[in-house]
């Protein structure tokens, strides 16, 4: 069976550029806090990697420091400053807020004080794209980062979160970004690294393949791959409406990232048409979540006001580049045709 891979909000596939970057760091001996020669080549390297992160996110005027990933992340900018936000955000944002933003039918979140306030750039779950007021706190930009043209030193953030295996790098390795003179007291402390602000020996291999993969997103973005994209999803839509159906696309009025459809039919359970589309060869994902085997409801559409139903009901679509138009109209057939035989059975 050739599957077709659509779940890239989840991983993207990592990028030929990355893996060759981590390769290439697999192969120094040298810690980059030596200051013998193997060491200054591993530190080099380093110092390579956040080059090609800060521009590619035109993160002029930030420091950028390496950590784990943004769940790390996340913590080390939210943890213990009482931060405002919304339902829609990120659990691993979600663990650090009071949620008191209102958040309107199409995901839109309003913020009234930017500096106490935590919002993210994009949505993973429905793709929606927030407004980023001026002197925000925090932002997690995890989504939006390499799908979406912006420099973060005009966007006015504070402190933005960023992954490198959402647009092709390795797992396990992310970055805060921090303006130049704010000051953020570290959560790992140690022998100091990076800036002081996160210790521990740095993941050489994966911060090298995130700085590869950045420079890689950067020139897609540049060369109008994106654009490419959203009309594939446009197409999937299209191709996925019928006059008899209730399909409800969420966050369809609203701007959404180029490459996410998020949709629900009431009745037939998220979970059940991932298996059925993973049985059939296509990896999407559902607008529910797991946690120790338990399945609920997609918070973030619940905050949207959508309810359990359609929440309990909703799955997600993204694509990437290289997926193609053939693989997007089969999908659709397929998952019409799957609809169907829910209906039939339920009738």
């Amino acid at each position: 069976m050739n599957r077709v891979y659509l779940d890239w909000n989840a991983t993207a596939p990592i990028r030929p550029e990355a893996r060759a970057a981590v390769i290439e760091a697999l192969d120094m001996t040298g810690n980059p806090s030596s200051v013998h020669a193997e060491g200054r080549a591993a530190r080099a390297l380093l110092e390579r990697a956040r080059a090609q992160v800060l521009e590619a996110i035109g993160g002029e005027g930030y420091d950028l420091v390496f950590t784990s990933g943004a769940t790390e992340a996340a913590a080390l900018a939210c943890a213990g400053r009482g931060l405002l936000g919304a339902g829609v955000e990120h659990d691993a944002v979600r663990a650090w807020i009071a949620e008191t933003l209102p958040v309107d039918a199409a995901g839109r979140v309003g913020v009234a004080e930017p500096a106490r306030s935590v919002l993210q750039y994009a949505n993973s779950e429905t793709g929606v794209v927030q407004s980023l007021p001026p002197g925000l706190a925090v932002s997690d930009m995890t989504q939006a980062f390499g799908k979406l043209p912006f420099a973060l030193s005009e966007t006015g953030v504070e402190m933005a979160l960023v992954s490198a295996h959402k647009l092709g790098g390795p797992k396990g390795v992310g970055a805060l970004l921090i303006r130049q003179g704010l000051d953020l007291a570290a959560q790992i402390r140690g022998g100091g690294q990076e800036m002081g602000r996160r210790s521990g020996t740095e993941n050489l291999a994966g911060i090298a393949g995130f700085g590869a993969a950045a420079a890689a997103a950067r020139r897609d973005l540049e060369a109008g791959v994106w654009e490419e994209v959203a009309e594939l999803r446009n197409i999937l839509e299209k191709s996925l409406e019928g006059p008899e159906d209730q399909i409800i696309f969420i966050g369809k009025s609203a701007e959404r990232l180029p490459n996410t459809a998020c949709f629900a039919a009431p009745g037939w359970k998220g979970e059940t048409q991932v298996m059925a589309m993973d049985l059939a060869g296509f990896a999407i994902s559902a607008g529910s979540a797991c946690s120790s085997g338990k399945v609920r409801a997609s918070r973030v559409l619940e905050a949207m006001g959508l309810g359990e139903e359609v929440a309990a009901s909703a799955v997600r679509v993204s694509l990437g580049p290289g997926v193609t138009r053939d693989a997007v109209l089969r999908f659709a057939e397929t998952w019409r045709a799957a609809q169907r035989r829910h209906r039939a059975r339920a009738a």
